[in-house]
């Protein structure tokens, strides 16, 4: 899909998803064509044109001022995801029709030495991921944690992959659409900020080829920040997991995110955790290592 009916698809479901009521409008009855707000009513609420806002949502971003972007925004109701997501889209945009994008890299992104001696050092699960949900490097705890991914591993180990295109990925999770919605808007919102990235690019369709779920969930166009939250996990030799994760970015290494996770202490998935962790001690060094 080009960038302009990213932009036009993008626009079209967020105010599909709001009635004139969400918006503080007068309602005045009607049959309405399609779902949500009309083109007038997001131009009124953002105050511009029509005719602004329509070659807009056609994709036509030419000269669009990040006060209009901001207008529209609100209008909208964006949250923060969403807000970065439609500026990353007209960004790219713009840059498409003056200048080609400098291609990145394909391959996955790997990291220093030191890096890999601080999550060695970590006593609780840690990895780093890249923005196409690869897994960079991760410490011993970290691959015991997803110990299901590395069985007969698609190259590279991927998130996406693993839920939507390995049976495990259904086990792995006791809310198996939280991760699933969860990480569909993470490469969404990857797509918006690397459109040339063609191992991005790759990665979606083959997913949307080999999984029904994945393309449902694709052409919803919703964004998320990862950063905080919950994950519930099943595993294999431990049982449920109730964990917490933080994620931030590594600033000497931009474009990969470091991923903890926490179990609250004393509580039963802290033992399971400490267990697992006796358990990953007991793997041979070379298989520890092997990451």
């Amino acid at each position: 899909m080009t960038t302009a009916a990213n932009i036009r698809e993008f626009l079209i479901t967020r105010r599909s998803r709001l009635t004139p009521a969400d918006a503080g409008l007068p309602d005045f009855g009607g049959r309405r064509r399609v779902p949500g707000l009309r083109r007038e009513e997001v131009a009124l609420l953002a105050g511009m044109s029509v005719e602004y806002y329509v070659r807009l949502e056609r994709g036509n971003a030419f000269g669009i001022s990040d006060a209009i972007l901001d207008g529209i925004s609100r209008a909208l109701k964006l949250d923060d995801a969403e807000h970065a997501h439609l500026y990353d889209l007209v960004r790219a945009a713009n840059q498409g029709s003056r200048t080609p994008q400098r291609k990145p890299a394909s391959r996955t992104q790997q990291i220093r030495p030191g890096t890999q001696r601080l999550l060695d050092a970590m006593t609780f699960p840690a990895i780093i991921q890249n923005g196409r949900m690869d897994v960079v490097a991760t410490n011993t705890l970290g691959r015991a944690l997803f110990s299901e991914m590395y069985v007969q591993p698609y190259e590279p180990v991927n998130f996406a992959r693993f839920l939507f295109l390995d049976p495990r990925g259904k086990t792995a999770y006791r809310r198996w659409n939280d991760p699933a919605e969860q990480i569909v808007a993470l490469l969404r919102a990857e797509s918006g900020r690397v459109p040339a990235d063609r191992a991005l690019r790759a990665l979606i369709e083959e997913l949307s080829n080999g999984s029904s779920e994945f393309a449902a969930l694709w052409e919803a166009h919703d964004v998320r920040i990862h950063l905080a939250g919950n994950k519930l996990f099943h595993h294999p030799d431990v049982g449920d997991l109730d964990l917490g994760y933080e994620a931030m970015q590594l600033m000497t290494d931009p474009g990969l995110q470091f991923v903890g996770f926490t179990a609250e202490p004393g509580s039963a998935s802290d033992h399971a955790l400490r267990l697992l962790g006796s358990l990953a001690a007991r793997v041979p060094d070379q298989i520890k290592l092997d990451r």
